[in-house]
């Protein structure tokens, strides 16, 4: 059967689904009215189908139908931490990771960082980034972007891959599905050699991206498309 074309973000899946002005908005700018059936995701993974049940300038509200399988996951979390970058460099890394399946984005103050901190009207738009590239990749699950830390303090989970030029491991020779994964991306100019000791101190596997040195946009997306590539 097939499902339909346009999908949306709910609070959580439930019986009946009342969604306010800006969804309104949206759905009469798809042209969409009563009967017409969408998909719903909550971002925590959930997906199914809905029946757009009243639809006025202020409100929408929606009847929950059969369940549908969402773009697959990895076997465990995967989580980006990637050094701050400017504004518009940070959004495309936001992007790309999101459709490329992370589940969530930690964001870190690094020595060589060129950004120090991000305003709260930045995290949001990044976490609007997330959303709609969750959205356009058909994913169920939407990442949270989380506010930068220093590296000194970050604390990753399960294995963790540390991207650095002249490693010798590459990622298909380390990587195993056991646990969530947790991948950290440098800044321009890279994460320092006692950055990367500390990591590797703390159980961290550095790799390699191959012999180019890339900018601190493309790392992170070199990175977690190579895990991609593996199929998993």
């Amino acid at each position: 059967m097939t499902l339909p074309r346009h999908r949306l973000r709910v609070p959580e899946l439930a019986a009946t689904m009342t969604l306010g002005p800006a969804e309104a908005r949206h759905l009469h700018v798809l042209r969409l009215q009563a009967g017409d059936e969408v998909r719903v995701f909550d971002g925590q993974g959930h997906e199914a189908r809905a029946t757009l049940l009243e639809l006025d300038a202020g409100s929408a509200v929606l009847t929950l139908g059969e369940a549908v399988s969402g773009a697959a996951e990895t076997p465990f979390p995967l989580t980006l931490a990637a050094a701050l970058l400017k504004a518009d460099k940070l959004a495309d890394v936001v992007r790309a990771a999101t459709e490329l399946g992370v589940a969530e984005i930690r964001l870190l103050v690094t020595a060589r960082a060129d950004v120090r901190e991000i305003g709260d009207q930045k995290l949001t738009r990044l976490g609007r980034v997330a959303q709609e590239a969750s959205k356009q990749s058909r994913r169920a699950v939407v990442p949270v972007v989380h506010a930068p830390v220093p590296l000194a303090t970050f604390a990753p989970q399960g294995q963790v891959l540390v991207a650095q030029p002249g490693s010798v491991l590459r990622v298909a020779e380390v990587l195993r599905w056991t646990a969530p994964v947790t991948v950290i991306t440098g800044p321009e100019g890279g994460l320092t050699d006692a950055e990367v000791a500390a990591l590797v101190s703390r159980g961290a596997q550095a790799v390699t991206l191959g012999p180019r040195i890339l900018r601190a946009e493309t790392a992170p997306v070199a990175l977690l498309g190579a895990i991609a590539a593996l199929g998993e």
